[in-house]
């Protein structure tokens, strides 16, 4: 059984994300996507919330779990029984921060395999950085975002 783990903070998570969930969804027989507490990283939404937006984003793929996690990547993908790391390229520059990444794990644990989908051309611009910063000032997230995204980071309905 192909098991990979997606990580990131999903805060909050995009269409980009779900795109790639999906496609990989096909490509192995369990994603599990693992929302992480990465320390350097200025979060809006509590883990929890991003969790349960995951999970109500991603709900209509059968072979998705969603869970969070707060440890070292590699130790969280060898206790869940996985050895694919799954992670997005957007940009040269995510490319070698990733590259960096792979490296790094490699080192920390030589049977974790690291595999890159790249989004969809019509998403590969949005970030989650973007959207926060967009509805900050308010301003229309809804082609970024799944409309539950929209209902908890809209200033208006009084949440984050």
């Amino acid at each position: 059984m192909k098991v990979a783990v997606y990580p990131g903070t999903f805060n909050p998570i995009t269409n980009g994300h779900t795109d790639l969930v999906e496609r990989a969804s096909r490509l192995f027989d369990h994603i599990i996507v693992a929302i992480g507490t990465n320390r350097q990283k200025n979060v809006v939404l509590t883990t929890g919330q991003r969790v349960e937006l995951a999970r109500e984003v991603l709900g209509h793929l059968d072979n998705v779990e969603v869970c969070a996690f707060d440890s070292l990547l590699t130790e969280f993908v060898k206790q869940r029984g996985a050895n694919i790391i799954l992670r997005g390229l957007r940009t040269v520059a995510d490319f070698e921060y990733e590259f960096q990444l792979v490296g790094m794990n490699r080192i920390l644990e030589p049977s974790i395999e690291t595999v890159f989908l790249a989004p969809a051309e019509h998403l590969s611009y949005i970030s989650s950085t973007l959207v926060r910063e967009i509805a900050s000032y308010g301003g229309d997230i809804s082609k970024f975002v799944h409309p539950a995204v929209v209902r908890v980071m809209t200033p208006d309905t009084g949440q984050a």
